[in-house]
C-alpha cells in the first residue's frame, strides 16, 4: 500500500509475543488484503509509538564495528560482547528523550535492531534468518558514566527511561534485499556526526542470533540490538554528550528515519 498509513486496530491484536509466536505477521498480510479499500487512512503526521509492544528482552552487541570500537578507546572483541537494555526503556521512533537525572554524559547510537519472529534456542547460523521476523530502526541512548564509571556492568548506563525509541517502522525481512549494505546516519541539531554501512558489522546478524541463543532463549517479539558505527559523542575531542533542547535525527536505508527532542528529568 506505498507510503499510505492504514489503522488496522479492528484487527485486534497487539504486536506482542503471541502475536509473533502464532504467524501474527502473515494473519496480518491476510487481513489487510481482504480489507482493501475499507480500512481507515491515517494522517502521515500522526504520532506513533513503537512498532511493537513491549518485548520480553532488549538484548544488545557492544563495539561491533571495528572503527566505532577504535574511537572509544575499547579492543575490538574477539566474540559478541552482549549487554542488556530495560524493556522499560522502549518508546516510540519521535518521543522524547530524558536526560536522567543526575546525568552528565547521555550519548547517542544509531542501530539496527533485529525482531525475532519465533523462540530461538541453540540455533545454527545456517538457519538463523528463518528465525528472525524482520528489522527496526534504534537509538541505543547510553548514559556514559553510569555505564563506564559506576562499576559492574554496561546495563546501569542502558536501561534508563526513553533510551530504547524503535520504529517508526517494524520492516519485514523479504522487503531488504542485503541487510549487510544498510546505511546508518544520525544528526545532532543539523549536523551529521554519525553516518555508517552495516557492511562494516564485525559479527553479522545470522551469526549473532545464533550465538545469543547458546546463552539465553529468544522468545518472538524479542530484540536483538547490533551495535552502532563510529561517531558517538564519547568518542569526540573534547567529548561531546547531550543537553536540554538537543535535537536527534536519524535513519536506517529502508528502515525509515524518526526524531528525538532531548529534555532534562522533572519530577
Amino acid at each position: 500500500m506505498g507510503e499510505t498509513y492504514y489503522d488496522v486496530s479492528s484487527f485486534g491484536e497487539d504486536y506482542n509475543e503471541t502475536f509473533f509466536e502464532t504467524g501474527g505477521l502473515k494473519r496480518l498480510q491476510q487481513f489487510v488484503d481482504e480489507n482493501q479499500g475499507k480500512l481507515p487512512v491515517v494522517s502521515n503526521e500522526v504520532e506513533l509509538d513503537s512498532p511493537f509492544a513491549r518485548p520480553s528482552k532488549i538484548v544488545c552487541i557492544g563495539l561491533n564495528y571495528a572503527d566505532h570500537a577504535k574511537e572509544t578507546g575499547a579492543a575490538i572483541p574477539a566474540e559478541p560482547i552482549i549487554f542488556m537494555k530495560a524493556s522499560t526503556s522502549l518508546c516510540g521512533p519521535n518521543d522524547t528523550i530524558i536526560i536522567p537525572k543526575n546525568s552528565t554524559k547521555t550519548d547517542w547510537e544509531v542501530e539496527l535492531s533485529v525482531v525475532i519472529g519465533k523462540r530461538a534456542s541453540y540455533v545454527e547460523e545456517a538457519n538463523a534468518l528463518d528465525y528472525v521476523a524482520g528489522y527496526c530502526l534504534h537509538n541505543d541512548v547510553s548514559e556514559r558514566e553510569f555505564q563506564l564509571e559506576r562499576g559492574g556492568t554496561w546495563d546501569k548506563g542502558k536501561g534508563c527511561d526513553t533510551f530504547a525509541p524503535h520504529g517508526p517502522f517494524l520492516v519485514t525481512k523479504d522487503e531488504i534485499a542485503d541487510v549487510d549494505n544498510l546505511r546508518l546516519w544520525l544528526s545532532l541539531n543539523g549536523k551529521t556526526v554519525q553516518d555508517g554501512t552495516t557492511a562494516t558489522m564485525i559479527f553479522k546478524v545470522p551469526f549473532l542470533v545464533s550465538y545469543i541463543s547458546r546463552f539465553m532463549t529468544l522468545l518472538p517479539g524479542d530484540i536483538i540490538s547490533t551495535g552502532t558505527p563510529p561517531g558517538v559523542g564519547l568518542g569526540m575531542n573534547p567529548q561531546l554528550f547531550l543537553k536540554d533542547g538537543d535535537v536527534i535525527e536519524l535513519g536506517i536505508e529502508g528502515l525509515g528515519s524518526a526524531r528525538q527532542q532531548v529534555k532534562d528529568y522533572q519530577k
